[in-house]
């Protein structure tokens, strides 16, 4: 089949601009056929683009038969460009249509489809995923990553309001920041490098230059999970406070999470309908609970877990039962959180940590910080870590750093919940799990 050039043809709308409103004006518009249909005399095409559907109303006599015949031959999924009319009409399936004037044929997808576009047809996850970027063309996936481009702006606009400067740190580390977290390690011209697996020393460091810093990136974690929370590559929102502590940044957290909620509630009805979720805004401030009110919850709910262990994911999902809201977990024991966190000054087990659980999940986790020297050195000691090994981070302290705070938060994990999405892969374009490398 010929297929026609580009030209000096440009879109002049999208779908959502295919309205009442609008009838009698001239469209240029471009996008993929969802259907097509002979009736006789008719030809219907449905034709789609990242905003929605629109319906082409073809009648034949205005076209020449070898021209009709072309188009006849167009399949699922193929690019054409259609120049028209907007009408309103009482029977049109959108109740308004588009009379083309002309049409290019831009390309012609083959068939049969590998996987089915429509949503009609179950498709396994893994299948869809094989074939990401034609599944990307569901509007329900689309809706998806379009509530995250509105969740990232939020979290932006509103960190950005509040005196954050947005930093971005190094990807290929000397060393851990985690302190015995899985790393990806990678030859670095001849020396033995690793995949950053959070900004956590730089975004410390930053504070005392930036005082308040953010960081919105990917990370890396060679952690063998198999389960639908996790992924080996993931998007981190990260914050670091100068003269803060463990609350102050809590307030920023449940803050945030509400701003970025209000915005995507204000700016993506559309999506939220085509996802059939009516998303309520959370109450502030959010619930706080102490480890130790944790296990007494699950204790009486039969599911008991010694001090000193961490909350495993059923534990969590009794919890958020219980707590409908998202909620604060704070004071967890000290042995549970990293060498920079700092220990509680009244019991010295304790640490001025907090996890933001919601639902099922932890969403974020954070506290306040060490900033000594001596105290930093004596935490990574008794850690069993080298602190020869977080040079020159350990210098720093012996220049003026501040009293500090801040936390990370898994931006997937957010979306999930926002969403209402079980499995991480669905709200990443293309995951990283120790299954996929591809595409």
């Amino acid at each position: 089949m010929r297929l026609d050039d580009l030209e000096n043809w440009r879109k002049t709308h999208y779908t959502n601009d295919v309205t009442k409103d609008r009838d009698g004006k001239s469209i240029v518009i471009f996008g993929w056929v969802d259907e097509i249909r002979d009736l006789g005399s008719i030809l219907f095409i449905i034709l789609k683009d990242r905003e929605g559907k629109a319906q082409i109303t073809l009648n034949k006599s205005n076209f020449s038969k070898e021209r009709i015949n072309e188009i006849k031959k167009i399949t699922r999924e193929s690019v054409i460009g259609v120049k028209g009319i907007i009408k309103k009409s009482e029977i049109a399936k959108y109740g308004v249509e588009i009379i083309p004037e002309d049409i290019k044929i831009l390309n012609i997808s083959k068939k049969p489809l590998p996987i089915d576009t429509s949503g009609r047809v179950f498709t396994s996850l893994e299948k869809r995923l094989n074939m990401r970027v034609l599944d990307l063309r569901n509007h329900k996936r689309v809706a998806i990553f379009k509530i995250k481009n509105t969740l990232i702006d939020a979290i932006r606009e509103y960190l950005k309001n509040h005196g954050f400067i947005e930093v971005f740190t190094p990807k290929i580390l000397a060393t851990a920041t985690e302190g015995g977290a899985a790393l990806f390690s990678v030859d670095y011209f001849g020396k033995k490098a690793f995949l950053a697996q959070s900004p956590q020393l730089y975004k410390e460091a930053l504070t005392s230059a930036f005082e308040k810093v953010y960081e919105i990136s990917q990370f890396y974690r060679a952690e063998e999970s198999d389960t639908s929370y996790h992924l080996n590559e993931f998007i981190s929102v990260d914050i670091e406070m100068a003269f803060a502590n463990r609350e102050d940044v809590m307030k920023i957290l449940e803050e945030l999470i509400c701003f970025a909620i209000d915005k995507i509630i204000t700016c993506n009805k559309r999506e939220l309908e085509a996802l059939n979720i009516e998303l309520k805004q959370p109450k502030l401030p959010f619930k706080r609970i102490t480890y130790n009110d944790a296990l007494e919850i699950l204790k009486n709910k039969n599911f008991k877990i010694n001090f000193g262990e961490d909350i495993p994911t059923a534990g969590n999902k009794i919890l958020g039962t219980e707590i409908k809201e998202p909620y604060f977990i704070i004071d967890w024991p000290l042995s549970l959180k990293p060498f920079y966190i700092k220990p509680k000054n009244d019991n010295p087990e304790l640490s001025e940590s907090f996890d933001l659980n919601w639902s099922w999940l932890e969403i974020a986790s954070g506290g306040s910080r060490i900033h000594l020297k001596e105290q930093l050195i004596d935490r990574l000691t008794k850690l069993g870590l080298d602190p020869s090994k977080f040079e020159p981070f350990i210098t720093y302290y012996d220049y003026g750093m501040p009293p500090h705070a801040g936390w990370g938060m898994g931006l997937q994990r957010l979306l999930m919940i926002i969403t209402n999405v079980n499995d991480i892969r669905e709200v990443t374009l293309f995951p990283r799990d120790k299954n996929r490398l591809v595409p």
